[in-house]
Parts: C-alpha cells; structure tokens; sequence
C-alpha cells in the first residue's frame, strides 16, 4: 500500500509541474512591468494589455485541452503543454518588440490555461477516493510555489543586476533572464510526461482494458478489474468528446456546468490575481518604495504557500463546502479592512498614497490574512472541485469550459484594475472585491454539494 501511495504521489507530482509553470509563468511578469514599458515605449494601457494578453491565450488552452485531452490523453497533451512553455519562455525573453512580446505570452498562456485543466484532471484520474482531495491540492501547492519561485527568481535577478532594466549575463537585460529561467521546470515538466504512465479512464475509453487494469494495480484503490467495469460503466452511453456534451438532450448546458462556471467567475472575482500581478504596482501606490513592494511580494507568495499547506491537510477532513465558506467569509472580513486602511490615506504630491505606519503595517497584515484565506479555500477547492464534480460522460469538456471562463474572468479583473485604481482608488476597488467574496459565501451555501469521498463514477 505505501508503494502504491508512493507511486501515485510521485505521478501526481509530475503532472502538478504544469501547476507550477502555471503559477511562475503568472508571477513572472510581476517583477517586468516596469522595464517592459521602457523597453517597449509602450503606454500604460499597452503595458496593461501586455500583462493581461497571457490571459487571452490562457482561455483558449483552458477551451481546447479538455476535448484533446478527451481525444489525444492527458499524458500526450502534457508534453505539448511542456513545450509550449519552453517555447513561451524563451520567445518572451528574446523579444525585441511589444507585438513579439504579446504573441509569445499568447503561445504562454494557452500552455497555461491548458496545463490549468489537465493537472488537475490527470491528478483527479489517478488519485483515489481517499487521496484524491490532498493529490488535487498539489494542483495550487505548485501554482503558488511557481508564484513564488517567480517573485524570488525576480527579486534575486534584480538585485543582482541593479534593477529589471538594466544589462546583466551575456549583455541581455535582467528582464529577459527572469523569463528564461522558466526554461528549466518546462523542460522537467517535458522529461516527466514521458513517463507517467496515461491515465486508466482514458485507457478504458479507447478501449486499452488490460493497459487500465495494470495502470490500476500499480495506484490501488480497489479491485483493477472492478474499476474497469465501473468506469466502462459511466462511458457505455459517451459520444466522441467535444464541447457540446456539456449540453443536455432539450440542448440547454446541464445546471452542474453551469455551476462550476460560476464558481470559476468567483475565484476570480475576489480579485486575488489583482495581488500577483499587480502587486508591486499595488503596494508602490499604497506609498511602498520599490524594494519593500518586492518584499512585500515574497511575503505574500510564502503566505499562500503556507495557506495551500493548510489546505492540503484540512480538506479530506473539513471537506470541500465548509472550506468555502470559511474562506468566503475571511477574504470578505479582511478586503473590507484593507480597504479601510487605504481609505485613511491621504495623496501625495508624487499621486501616490500616503499612509501612517500604523496604517500601513495593518494593511500589510490584512491584505497577507486575505491571501491566507483565499490559499486555504478558493484557490485549492475550486481546482479539486472542477476535477471530480462532473460525470465521466462530459467531465474533460465541462472542466475545459470552467477554465475557460475562469480564464474569462481573470482577463476581465486584470484589465480593470489600472482602471479602477485610476478612477476609483484602492479604497473603492477593495470593497469591489470584497463584495464578490460575500456574494461568493451565499452561492456556495446555497448551491454547492460536497463531493469528499465519493468515487468519480458517483458524481453526478
């Protein structure tokens, strides 16, 4: 049994590197805003659009990897997803100008928004009933330990350099190594999908019985031959995957799609993407000069991965609503306080916010509070539960759809916020946030089921 669990883990583990690339190639940018807009003489809108162009690409991976998953396998679409990466990370690095630029964190985003369905279905596929919570949560451990492997990588390279824009190996600007040190989790991401073994459901549905049986005697939880039956089962009534099969026989999107589509908006709404993308810009506006921001930013980054650890352990246990709620309720607590904090700010003659050291200490400690609680619920719950809610007939195409419209949705946050922040303020956007996380407790309360323990043949 501990072999088998070991064997699981490990395979987990692998697929959870498009996790991590997932996280760092989000992070990265963090820490090159600045130096992109000098180096590209770009404006702020442009520079705005060039951080958040990833996210376009991130939901059209998110729409098409769950019908390739469902066609090609998980295992194979991993490998394409490495590559992509590897391909994002150097083109973004070398690019000389602003549209070169966007197209490489397009090719980056579709590995993204791929790599953000296919973990957590592979994981989910492998992972049984009992492990399956804590196997997901690896999905966001590795997204936020990529986010803070990217803010460190950052931090470290600029400080040695004396800053994103200047020169530092080879005579090419700091900026360029922060994304080429993706490279090297691409390329382990590439070696591992080559051999992980594929996943015993979609084994089964291109009718590879014996291949499923023996990928389920090496993973446990049951009889091999059992779970061949059970998942053919689920599968005898399937078409050939595609997107419509998250429509039901009157061709209306069946009311669990739905959903896992709202609970993808939420996550988002919250505005938690606002703190990783924008964080240095966010915290040099709340009056924090440019080295505290990028503390402020490891800060955070190791608050969330403290967070996910908590999460791992609790949601086996907690189970997956109660963890929702909990979470709703202290991201809703804690962005109203911040928002208080900034609204007792006056501006300063260079625009930016002018806060107490009481006041700002307070909201350094509330803003890394609301980060806790979105490590500890939204971030890893939504992930577990996009990747065992659905039935085997259309779980990769509804996931797929989840992602995208998540990806949807984090475009829309991300863009806005300069907005918001430009017209509105800190104060204001905070309660916009905070408002969404109260929403987010009366949708949860009222419509989500829990699903901790129950086998994917029961779902649905």
């Amino acid at each position: 049994m501990k072999s088998q669990n070991g064997f699981v883990i490990l395979i987990a583990s692998v697929a959870a590197i498009g996790g991590f690339l997932f996280g760092f190639d989000s992070g990265v940018i963090n820490g090159t805003v600045t130096a992109l807009q000098s180096q590209f003489n770009s404006s702020s809108v442009g520079t705005g659009f060039s951080v958040a162009s990833m996210l376009l690409g991130c939901a059209l991976g998110a729409f098409i990897a769950g019908p390739f998953a469902d066609r090609f396998g998980r295992k194979k679409m991993l490998t394409y997803t490495a590559l992509g990466f590897a391909f994002s990370a150097w083109g973004s690095g070398y690019a000389d100008a602003s549209s070169l630029f966007i197209v490489f964190r397009l090719l980056g985003g579709i590995a993204v928004g791929a790599a953000s369905v296919l973990a957590p279905a592979y994981i989910a596929e492998v992972a049984p009933p009992q492990l399956r919570g804590r196997l997901a949560s690896l999905q966001q451990l590795a997204i936020v330990l990529g986010l803070l492997s990217a803010f460190l990588s950052n931090y470290t390279i600029a400080h040695a350099s004396g800053g994103a824009s200047e020169e530092w190996w080879g005579g090419w600007h700091a900026w360029r190594w922060m994304f080429w040190v993706e490279l090297l989790p691409a390329i382990a991401l590439f070696i591992g999908s080559l051999i992980i073994p594929e996943t015993p459901r979609f084994l089964v549905r291109a009718g590879k019985q014996e291949e499923a049986a023996a990928v389920f005697r090496r993973i446990g939880g049951g009889d091999p031959h059992q779970m061949v039956i059970a998942i053919k089962a689920t599968l005898s009534s399937e078409t050939k995957p595609r997107l419509r099969d998250v429509l039901d026989q009157k061709g209306k999107v069946y009311p669990l799609v739905w959903l896992g589509m709202i609970l993808s908006i939420f996550q988002q709404f919250v505005g938690i993407n606002v703190v990783f993308y924008y964080g240095e810009v966010l915290w040099r506006a709340a009056g924090f000069s440019e080295e505290q921001a990028l503390q402020v930013n490891l800060l955070s980054g190791a608050v969330n991965v403290l967070s996910t650890f908590v999460a791992i352990a609790l949601i086996d246990r907690l189970g997956r609503k109660p963890l929702l709620l909990a979470g709703s309720t202290g991201m809703a607590l804690s962005l109203g306080a911040v928002a208080f904090c900034f609204s007792q700010g006056s501006i300063g003659s260079e625009g930016t916010l002018e806060l107490t050291s009481g006041y700002a200490l307070a909201a350094l400690v509330f803003a890394n509070l609301y980060v806790f609680s979105f490590g500890t619920s939204w971030g890893p719950v939504v992930w577990v539960l996009l990747g065992e809610m659905f039935p085997n007939s259309y779980r990769g195409a509804a996931l797929s759809l989840g992602a995208g419209v998540q990806w949807v949705a984090n475009f829309a946050i991300t863009m806005t916020f300069p907005v918001f922040l430009q017209s509105l303020g800190l104060a204001p956007s905070y309660l916009i946030y905070a408002f969404f996380a109260a929403l987010s407790f009366v949708f949860v309360k009222k419509f989500i089921q829990e699903t901790k323990g129950r086998s994917l043949e029961e779902m649905g």
